[in-house]
């Protein structure tokens, strides 16, 4: 086989290696909205439910909660301008802007958490009705992802710098960026119909 034919066949190779795993991850992200929607929609039937125990007007902080979702977009911009470095061939500035979006997931996961503390040791656990049982899972949910996303987006940096852009690593940065980007769709639509419904 000549050299020009084993560079093709390769290059067939790398081309439906990105086709399947893109085609993947479109699945895998589909299932993911089903997940979400039917936990927008169990909270949909019992966000009344609260056994006598608080509502969401009751307990909701919402400076508190809007700062948490201008982070979340914030890290949605870095996400997003890292991809556009990677365009450029700028590997320092795509590893800086992922570590500036994986702090600033950090940063709103640890303020997720610490409204659950907060909730809790008030005696406002999932437990006490089935308002809260969705909405702590629910939003729970949905932090359990932004933690996948942060260790995905740490193996990414850390492939980064041993590998710099292979196709590999560009193909994972465009999956990481949309995973990201998914992810804080998800919490807009947590904010407008969790949040701020519980004032309406």
């Amino acid at each position: 086989m000549s050299t020009l034919k084993i560079k093709e066949h390769f290059g067939h190779e790398e081309r439906h290696k990105d086709t399947t795993t893109v085609f993947g991850f479109f699945v895998y992200l589909m299932t993911d909205l089903v997940l979400f929607a039917s936990l927008f929609a169990v909270y949909a039937v019992l966000y009344q439910n609260t056994a006598g125990g608080p509502k969401g007007s009751d307990i909701f902080v919402l400076p508190f909660v809007l700062t948490q979702t201008l982070i979340l977009l914030a890290s949605s911009l870095t996400c997003g301008l890292a991809l556009l470095c990677a365009k450029k061939g700028s590997i320092r500035g795509v590893v800086s802007l992922l570590s500036i979006t994986l702090v600033l997931g950090g940063a709103f996961l640890f303020m997720e958490l610490y409204e659950f503390g907060k909730f809790i040791q008030e005696g406002y656990g999932p437990h006490v009705s089935g308002f809260l049982s969705a909405y702590f899972t629910l939003v729970g949910t949905h932090g359990v992802h932004i933690f996948a996303g942060l260790l995905f987006g740490t193996i990414l940096i850390v492939s980064l710098v041993h590998s710099g852009f292979t196709r590999g690593n560009l193909r994972k940065l465009a999956l990481f960026t949309l995973f990201w980007h998914f992810l804080d769709l998800v919490w807009i639509f947590i904010f407008s119909f969790v949040y701020l419904g519980a004032f309406i």
